[in-house]
């Protein structure tokens, strides 16, 4: 039945679905149409919202780009390619290089959300290499693991609601996390996903004549140069392991010293791990420096399309566009069914506005005060925003891009199998919230 579903949708994307940065450009029109239809605003103050949320994601932007190139250096040096290979080898027809992919993802993804974006589109090409198995769904397989992350121990919503002195402290005091991540309904919503995604993607193969296999030989990174037999001292520098070490191992001391200390996990730490591992295990600047070349040339979309998104991101909380949706989600639910029209709130809004911290902001003011009238379990309110800001992710390309630029995909190759996996997921976390 997926397989039926999957043709028409991956046909219908392939035909009607443009590139990424197309689908952004439509997206802030149709954003700043409804700021003027529905809230009044005029072209002018739309275009000056616009205009003022434009750079506000500069530094996200980089932290993204980042994610990207240091994931892709840390999965490019030689001993994780060897165990990706290895664990590749694990995968013995095209059925299971896409269960394992999606198992990976999952986990990958629950763990961190950049950890699982990059592992996830790595692990793909790995598996492409080996397997001759249709490369479109292979990469969708490895992002739809990724519409776990906002259950996972890397949430956003979450760990602030856990964070002393977070903006809502005063409404809903400090939720642990024990009531969210840890929560038996959220891990049974988790355990849903890890048996759901793979069945599903493995139920979406498509026919060996129908499948789209790409040549090995084009996910081949280059080889590396050999060293000359007479090397100069600059030569002699950029293969030396000494230096790279110098600076790789006390780069790794001071992620010890800051967990240790109780420092957290956020996206800078992610990065400093993804470079200082990748700097030791490269262990020359030629090798790290071959595989940064790799990495950069799938950065553009991130780099041009991030500031349109903030604009939007601008427009929706700006004109009131975001609070009136969750407003109306608000108005139709119950103490029982709120939590579930959060996830729907949640999953319209994050279209518009990709970004958990950012839509916690804009619907936390509506949906607790709605949840605390009503007496709405507010851990299941937050992570219903939460899960909705996973779910409609399979459908809005933001944060795709990392994952696309490593796989050399378009959006559209893969975007027809994640619209069936956004049925599937919706199903199964949707239930969760509502049931359990």
């Amino acid at each position: 039945m997926l397989r039926a579903l999957s043709r028409p949708a991956t046909r219908l994307m392939e035909r009607w679905l443009p590139d990424a940065f197309i689908f952004v450009l439509v997206l802030t029109i149709i954003a700043a149409l409804c700021a003027m239809i529905f809230e009044a605003n005029s072209p002018i103050a739309v275009i000056r919202m616009w205009g003022d949320g434009f750079w506000k994601l500069l530094e996200f932007s980089m932290q993204m780009l980042l994610v990207l190139v240091t994931g892709y250096i840390l999965a490019s040096s030689p001993p994780v390619k060897a165990a990706l290979a290895r664990m590749a080898g694990l995968a013995t027809s095209p059925g299971s290089a896409i269960l394992l992919v999606s198992v990976v993802s999952l986990v990958a993804s629950w763990l961190n959300w950049g950890f699982g974006l990059v592992v996830g589109a790595i692990f793909a090409r790995e598996l492409a290499r080996h397997i001759r198995v249709d490369y479109r769904l292979l990469v969708a397989a490895a992002y739809s693991g990724f519409v776990i992350w906002h259950g996972g121990i890397s949430g956003s919503i979450p760990l602030t609601i856990s964070t002393p002195g977070h903006f809502t402290e005063s409404q809903i005091g400090i939720i642990p996390t024990s009531a969210t991540i840890f929560s038996y309904w959220n891990l049974a919503i988790c355990a849903g996903l890890f048996i759901a995604i793979p069945i599903a993607n493995r139920m979406m193969l498509p026919e060996d004549h129908e499948m789209v296999i790409v040549d090995p030989a084009k996910l081949r990174d280059a080889p590396d140069e050999p060293m000359p037999e007479h090397p100069t001292p600059a030569q002699r520098l950029e293969n030396s392991r000494i230096l790279m070490w110098a600076v790789g191992i006390p780069g790794l001391i001071w992620l010890v010293l800051h967990f240790s200390g109780g420092g957290a996990l956020n996206l800078n730490v992610v990065n400093t791990i993804f470079l200082f591992l990748g700097i030791v295990l490269h262990g020359t600047a030629r090798s790290l420096l071959a595989s940064l070349d790799q990495a950069v040339r799938g950065g553009a979309g991130i780099v041009i399309q991030f500031p349109f998104y903030a604009g939007i991101m601008a427009i929706m909380t700006g004109s009131g566009l975001a609070t009136s949706l969750s407003e109306f989600f608000a108005s139709i639910s119950t103490a029982a069914t709120l939590p579930f029209w959060s996830f729907i709130a949640g999953g319209i809004v994050n279209i518009f506005v990709p970004s958990g911290g950012g839509q916690w902001a804009v619907q936390a003011p509506v949906m607790l005060p709605a949840a605390e009238a009503i007496g709405a379990d507010m851990p299941r309110v937050a992570m219903g925003v939460a899960w909705g800001d996973a779910w409609t992710n399979l459908l809005q390309p933001f944060w795709a891009l990392p994952m696309l630029g490593i796989a050399g995909l378009k959006a559209r190759d893969i975007m027809g199998y994640c619209v069936v996996m956004l049925l599937v997921t919706g199903m199964v976390i949707g239930a969760g919230l509502l049931l359990l």
